[in-house]
């Protein structure tokens, strides 16, 4: 009798089990819903960076492995062909994120609905070209282009300028889309900054994730600075910082600083065409901590609309060291800045300001 009442108990909680299993179950069931795709614009989508960066995007790189998203892909006439190869080649790739591609000439058919905007497009610097010659020549584009994502965008649409000069593009591209908050108005420093990541880690002869918080300041130009007065690195049982390791202030404000400078330079030599797949990772990089944030105690480098942090002129777009989270980016503050670095920063305002200046006389 007892092992018949003992076997009913037992029944009973396999009963209670498995019942518990399946409303669970079911509940999970409503609770685990796909995400809405996200519409991702890239311009400039026939070139090389965008090559490089399309499967990046559809393999959740950028904003994560359970993000689905559409693209858009934006390019001139003349590259409509090539947009067509692209997107076969995307359609081949059977990537389970990538819900859908348009390909096309038409800025307004790009635009609509986009969340986040990757503005890789521009007239390309040729030889002899000034900053100044290039500014003039992509007023024109951004003005088009701002203005359809003024018109057609979704309100909170994040933008990344990629094409140089991408703080001045960036600061027309604000001034024609007035609606898009001027937080969500960026420039790509990312590269300069993974470069110098780069510079470090070869120079301490370790790995290259083990250094953080390099500091690229002010303008992605020809005199950009990158800053390794705050690096550190991981030393597995905490961190030092750069300049104790490195031990060599000389170099770090000499040679450091134009190797990241001329490594565009130094990759055009030898590959006869200029920086597509690093551009392109951090281009990635860029989206991908903006979106889904930063690790806490590392920040990043992003030209963003300056409040005046660090005396630098308000509403510029400048490069400042950065945190992300939930999607917003806020400047880190406090750091300390010595003579030479005040000096570097001051002359990227004053070469931002020119700029700015130059940019706003031709748009009026």
């Amino acid at each position: 009798m007892e092992n018949l009442e003992i076997v009913q108990k037992v029944g009973v909680v396999l009963v209670c089990v498995y019942l518990s299993w399946r409303i669970i179950r079911y509940i999970w069931s409503f609770l685990d819903v796909e995400k809405d795709p996200l519409i991702v614009l890239v311009t400039g989508a026939a070139g090389q960076i965008a090559y490089a960066l399309f499967p990046m995007i559809a393999k959740g790189a950028m904003l994560g492995p359970d993000q689905p998203v559409i693209l858009h892909m934006l390019d001139i006439e003349p590259a409509g062909d090539i947009l067509k190869g692209v997107k076969l080649e995307l359609m081949d790739g059977a990537f389970p994120l990538l819900k859908g591609v348009i390909t096309t000439t038409d800025v307004i058919e790009a635009c609509k609905g986009v969340d986040i905007a990757i503005m890789l497009g521009g007239f390309p610097r040729r030889k002899g070209m000034s900053n100044k010659d290039l500014i003039s020549k992509n007023i024109g584009i951004y003005k088009a282009q701002a203005s359809a994502l003024e018109q057609h965008a979704d309100t909170n649409c994040k933008v990344l300028v990629v094409a140089n000069p991408a703080n001045t593009n960036a600061l027309i591209l604000k001034e024609y889309a007035p609606s898009i908050p001027e937080e969500n108005i960026t420039s790509l420093t990312r590269l300069d900054h993974n470069r110098a990541l780069n510079q470090l880690s070869e120079n301490l002869n370790v790995h290259v994730g083990d250094v953080k918080n390099v500091i690229m300041w002010g303008n992605h130009s020809s005199n950009q600075y990158p800053d390794a007065n705050h690096a550190m690195v991981n030393i597995g049982v905490g961190h030092k910082s750069v300049k104790e390791l490195v031990a060599d202030d000389n170099w770090l404000n000499t040679e450091f600083i134009t190797n990241v400078q001329r490594r565009g330079e130094v990759i055009i030599k030898s590959r006869r065409l200029s920086s597509a797949l690093s551009a392109a990772s951090a281009t990635c990089d860029h989206m991908r901590d903006w979106i889904l944030g930063t690790p806490k105690g590392t920040w990043v480098s992003m030209g963003v609309y300056s409040d005046g942090s660090y005396g630098i002129q308000p509403g510029l777009i400048y490069s400042f060291p950065v945190t992300c989270e939930k999607g917003e980016w806020s400047i880190v503050q406090g750091l300390k800045i010595d003579r030479f670095a005040r000096e570097k920063m001051d002359a990227l305002e004053k070469e931002l300001i020119e700029e700015k200046n130059f940019a706003y006389s031709c748009l009026h």
